[in-house]
């Protein structure tokens, strides 16, 4: 199919195509002459991919950039290509160095062991929760780690629910957009699921609002 046709299937304008082109997002097609190339259905699908990457993923064209050239690389094993993707949307937040930092690095490190999480001290998500446990600390709301082993069960879960859902890895465009749209969506619709079960406590507790 020709340019046009490729931006009809993909629901995508021509102008971004060109801009994905030239950003080295979407592999060029097969040339047929002078400015013409011919694409096909593996266009298609990898346009649509880039999109939901940029649009709903929140990604910059550079992280798509680099997590694609993963995806290509047949050289990346499956397991790798999936931590590179979650690695993609993980804040990069750090603790401001101090005693907060330091027992938040504390509590965080005896959650790690707790659940057996202790080989996944070096991940990128684990600076985040030290950064959140020492900002809990500076705000004197440390009472709220007590529900700390909660969230983790729950975390645990939702994340053993999820790879059941990826389920084949082998088809790595797939692998790659569950796992980041799939990681970002799951995010929001927990945090959506649990102000409507804080809701239900909170009533059952000390009973509804007087409006309602």
């Amino acid at each position: 199919m020709r340019m046009a046709e490729l931006s009809s299937a993909a629901g995508i304008p021509v102008p971004t195509i060109k801009y994905y082109l030239r950003e080295g997002l979407l592999p060029p097609g097969r040339p047929l002459g002078r400015n013409q190339a011919d694409y096909g259905p593996e266009h298609v699908r990898r346009l649509k991919l880039i999109r939901a990457l940029l649009e709903y993923g929140g990604l910059g064209v550079a992280a798509v950039r680099e997590l694609l050239r993963h995806m290509d690389d047949p050289g990346v094993a499956q397991g790798d290509l999936l931590a590179l993707a979650q690695l993609t949307i993980v804040r990069r937040d750090e603790a401001r160095p101090g005693p907060h930092r330091d027992e938040a690095e504390r509590i965080v490190a005896g959650l790690l062991e707790r659940r057996g999480w202790g080989r996944l001290a070096g991940h990128q998500a684990v600076r985040g929760m030290v950064a959140l446990v020492a900002t809990l600390g500076e705000l004197g709301r440390a009472d709220l780690l007590g529900v700390l082993d909660d969230y983790a069960a729950a975390a645990q879960v939702a994340a053993e629910g999820e790879i059941r859902v990826l389920g084949d890895v082998d088809d790595r465009e797939r692998a790659v957009e569950v796992v980041v749209l799939g990681t970002l969506l799951g995010d929001a619709l927990l945090a959506a699921m649990r102000r409507v079960a804080q809701a239900d406590v909170s009533n059952r507790v000390y009973g509804p609002p007087e409006d309602c």
